[in-house]
């Protein structure tokens, strides 16, 4: 049987340990970056894998409609949050399950170089004004790293800050109708044009930010420690046991405009049947109980989406409080991007990740708040329409 996944790395050879517990030989092929163009090109070859693990849960529905999936059957064991299901049924019928999670909602820093944290985004933005200025003196790092040539960056903030200000609006964002000309859209660009536009709030400014990529932007924080403060998921440990000094790196959840945590974004890597595989929906099944992750939760850098695993299962402190936040109630929004249609979801030059990129251009380069937003909102409104996804 071979499984198709996104990972590659450790991620790969720790899902390659849980596989070999089950009971029939599993051959794991890593897709790379682009699983959808692997997957339509084996498609077209009559080579589709038996299974396949996808970060798009997009991808489920589109698949399903097309025909190229047969439905699946979770284990009595296994439970998500609310809302995460519903993103992979088409048809009434269950198309995928979720086998793992990234909290995407975190703040890492050295705690030698920020000794008191942000507790709201007023905060943060006051910080990083007072950070930047030293920094322009030459008196300090920069108050942020950023990784602006991955598009998938600064979509994730945008989302983390929309879904703190107008999580109503966030959700709708997904659906056919969603209106990316309105205000929750345009005040969420304001405030990020807000703290981008700082003077002195990356390393060698906002151009240079631009060719940075999300690894290179962790090293910024943890090793050469250009920066005090980096933005991304709970993978981001990976990168950071590879760099990291001797000193080790603490989050904060990322702040909210008012008290208290605000909305956490997560993303997540769904399993999913091929219409022609045989055994598929059967190790799909078995990959949905709680002891089948066991290799991984042990050996740390995994997440679980499914709530019937025990906390105390997890070996990693840091992610056993992950895992709990996770569980909490009416917070939970699944990563906007993935959930997009067509190109307007985003990669490499393309989509809202090129989007997000030209707005972040504009900010930093001295282009008004108001125009930038303008040109964004606009060219957000017309990929929608070009997808289907909005107005």
């Amino acid at each position: 049987m071979q499984v198709a996944v996104v990972w590659s790395g450790s991620e790969l050879d720790r899902f390659r340990e849980v596989v070999a517990t089950y009971p029939h030989s599993v051959r794991v092929v890593s897709a790379g970056n682009d699983i959808d163009a692997f997957l339509r090109a084996r498609h077209l070859a009559g080579t589709s894998p038996d299974v396949a693990i996808l970060s798009r849960p997009g991808l489920v529905t589109e698949y399903a409609a097309r025909g190229w999936l047969r439905p699946v059957r979770p284990s009595t064991e296994y439970a998500v949050p609310i809302g995460l299901s519903d993103l992979l049924m088409a048809g009434g019928q269950r198309y995928g399950v979720w086998v793992k999670a990234a909290h995407k909602s975190l703040v890492w820093h050295l705690p030698s170089m920020l000794p008191e944290q942000p507790t709201s985004w007023d905060e943060l933005v006051s910080l990083t004004r007072r950070l930047g200025a030293l920094a322009r003196r030459g008196a300090g790092p920069a108050p942020l790293a950023i990784g602006a040539a991955d598009g998938w960056v600064l979509t994730d903030w945008f989302e983390n800050v929309l879904a703190d200000l107008a999580p109503t609006a966030y959700d709708a964002l997904a659906a056919s109708d969603g209106d990316w000309q309105g205000r929750p859209v345009r005040d969420t660009l304001d405030r990020l044009a807000e703290l981008w536009s700082i003077d002195g709030a990356f390393p060698g400014g906002g151009r240079r930010a631009l060719l940075t990529q999300y690894e290179e932007s962790v090293i910024q924080v943890v090793r050469s420690r250009r920066a005090v403060m980096v933005f991304e998921a709970d993978f981001t440990a990976e990168v950071v046991g590879r760099f990291r000094g001797a000193e080790e790196p603490v989050t904060f959840r990322f702040p909210s405009a008012g008290t208290g945590g605000g909305a956490l974004i997560v993303g997540g890597d769904v399993a999913v049947v091929f219409a022609d595989a045989r055994g598929g929906v059967e190790l799909v099944e078995w990959l949905t109980r709680a002891d089948s992750f066991q290799p991984w939760l042990r050996a740390g850098g995994y997440l679980s989406p499914n709530t019937t695993i025990a906390l105390t299962d997890y070996a990693d402190p840091v992610r056993r409080q992950l895992a709990r936040e996770m569980r909490g109630p009416d917070t939970l929004h699944f990563d906007l991007s993935d959930q997009l249609p067509g190109a307007f979801t985003g990669s490499d030059g393309v989509g809202i990740w090129r989007i997000m990129q030209d707005f972040f251009a504009d900010v930093t380069d001295g282009v008004s708040a108001g125009e930038a937003v303008r040109r964004a909102t606009g060219q957000l409104a017309a990929a929608a329409r070009d997808a289907g996804g909005g107005r």
